[in-house]
């Protein structure tokens, strides 16, 4: 055979092989679909003391399953999806208190619960009474994950048409009987990545501003101090979804509102009044108030004692007509009697009802419910000012899923910022009686609730949970400039949390969707691809050799036989 006959030989081959390649390649992408990728929102994972809490693991692979399931399956390879409104809690109870083998859990929450969806008509369609059943549901399953050491992955997502789409298919499927495996074909659910490590000595982050008092000529004696406080950090859950619209976001709106109008006063030496005004926005308030604990720690002893009351405000934002005030000192201490008496005089005023809670505190017990009872421990007469009757649980109600910006009112946060205000001003400037307005409407000195409303709706678009804040954290520079706007001498203060508490990273990721086929399909398309090369091959040959050639090909070959030596 000549040279140029060998070539034109081989470039047919060639080209018969790329066109069977392109063949395949283009079969696969018709039979395969692509992707679906979805945001979602991990667990938190955390220690206390060294026990595990939380979600312990991350990386997901599994096959999809819904609640449509069959009793006694096995959902060891089984992510179960899981929206919101379809929730049996007693089953996820089952799930995590019995350690049932698990792949993975994915609940889908209602896009109206999504701070970056800006689409009005997401909220709109929720009656109040489904938005109350919500948030009942949250509540109570945020109280049961976060107390649980749960083996295996859970992620959060919003419904959306992608995913609505492949929870109605997994549910076909699901309602046949058969959970989904490599022999059915289903959709995969896939987040790679890392596992979660430890945050080595996260940071909290202390602000505080003043507004100094006026001294008269000649007085040489330190003046009161009045401490208006709020923490700012959140816990929940989910790390990367956790707002706080009201606790403490309300909070923290009141402090600096409180803040601004106080300034108005303070900066004419002719209404600044006798005592000092200290402004704090504490850091690791759901950790035991571990950033108030070292702020107050910070403090000489001369300003400690200086300080005459302080007032914490911690969820102010949801409440209906009552206020409470919670002490540490007893009803019948005769500072605790002023304070009362003078938030009640205004309350009353307001239209608004306050009640009186005492709660002695343990002083050999480390833990805190309120962030007064740092103060009181260092025997500094505080109370804190909340819509709580009772005080919440450790890492409960501090800014979880259900704490968003549609279950906050912005009007009581407005009524208790009159309260507060007002109150502080008439000890302040030594008003007594009733009906004596310092912020009046329709005066300089009013409320300004367009600024509460900018404040929170910042404060319902920033998760803040402590140990993700950095030292230069927008957000707490944000603060720390706002604060600056109104007060004077404002100094930032780091710590290291305290060991305690150990939290763990990751807390968001991309979850890819994938339909897989079944094996059967598998074994189908095989069977044709193999089909195809074997009459490809077929044709080559005879095309290029001949038949004599290919049937050469299938001819046994002689035998040798080994002669004998």
């Amino acid at each position: 055979m000549s040279s140029g006959k060998q070539r034109e030989r081989q470039m047919l081959e060639s080209f018969y092989s790329m066109i069977a390649l392109v063949f395949i390649l283009v079969t696969c992408i018709e039979l395969c679909d692509a992707a679906t990728v979805v945001d979602v929102y991990r667990l938190i994972q955390y220690d206390i003391s060294g026990a595990p809490l939380g979600s312990r693991f991350a990386t997901l692979n599994h096959h999809a399953g819904s609640l449509h399931l069959p009793p006694g399956v096995d959902l060891s390879r089984t992510v179960v999806i899981i929206p919101i409104h379809e929730l049996n809690i007693t089953l996820v109870k089952e799930f995590i208190a019995q350690r049932k083998p698990l792949g993975g859990l994915l609940f889908l929450l209602p896009q109206m619960l999504n701070f970056e969806n800006r689409d009005p008509t997401s909220e709109s369609k929720y009656q109040i009474h489904e938005k109350k059943l919500i948030k009942n549901v949250l509540v109570e399953l945020e109280r049961l994950l976060i107390h649980a050491n749960i083996p295996y992955p859970v992620y959060f997502a919003f419904e959306d048409d992608d995913i609505d789409a492949v929870l109605a298919d997994v549910k076909r499927n699901d309602a046949s009987g058969q959970p989904a495996t490599a022999t059915t074909g289903s959709y995969k659910l896939v987040v790679s990545g890392p596992e979660p490590k430890r945050i080595a000595s996260p940071t909290i982050t202390n602000i505080q501003g003043w507004l100094p008092g006026l001294k008269a000529d000649g007085d040489q004696n330190q003046l009161p101090t009045i401490a208006i406080v709020a923490s700012y950090d959140t816990f929940g859950t989910a790390p990367a979804l956790s707002v706080g619209s009201d606790s403490n976001g309300s909070g923290i709106v009141a402090l600096l509102e409180i803040a601004r109008l106080f300034s108005l006063l303070y900066s004419n030496p002719k209404t600044r009044g006798r005592y000092n005004l200290l402004f704090g926005l504490t850091s690791g308030g759901p950790y035991n108030y571990n950033g108030t604990h070292k702020w107050l720690r910070s403090f000489d002893q001369r300003l400690r004692e200086s300080i005459d009351y302080a007032i914490c405000l911690n969820s102010i934002g949801s409440w209906d007509n009552k206020l409470w005030i919670h002490v540490s000192k007893p009803p019948e201490n005769a500072f605790i009697k002023q304070i009362f008496e003078g938030f009640s005089t205004v309350a009353e005023e307001l239209g608004i009802e306050v009640g009186l809670k005492h709660k002695k505190i343990n002083i050999s017990n480390p833990r805190v419910a309120w962030e007064h009872e740092q103060f009181s421990r260092l025997r500094v007469t505080a109370a804190t000012l909340t819509e709580l009757s009772a005080p919440p649980e450790l890492l409960e109600r501090t800014g979880g899923l259900s704490d968003s910006r549609h279950f906050v009112n912005e009007d009581a946060i407005v009524r208790s910022i009159k309260l507060v205000a007002e109150s502080i001003a008439r000890h302040v400037y030594g008003y007594q009686g009733k009906n004596i307005q310092i912020f009046a409407d329709d005066t300089s000195l009013a409320v300004n609730a367009p600024y509460i409303r900018s404040w929170l709706d910042i404060l319902s678009q920033t998760p803040r949970v402590a140990p993700f804040l950095s030292k230069n954290d927008p957000f707490v520079m944000a603060l720390k400039k706002e604060l600056q706007a109104h007060t004077h001498e404002v100094i930032v203060q780091h710590e290291v949390l305290d060991e305690m508490f150990t939290i763990y990273d990751l807390t968001k990721a991309k979850l890819n969707i994938y339909q897989v086929a079944s094996v059967t399909f598998d074994l189908l398309l095989l069977l044709v691809l193999g089909s195809y090369l074997i009459i490809l091959f077929t044709f080559l040959v005879i095309t290029t050799r001949g038949l004599d050639d290919l049937i050469s090909l299938f001819r046994r070959p002689p035998s040798r036989k080994v002669k004998a030596v």
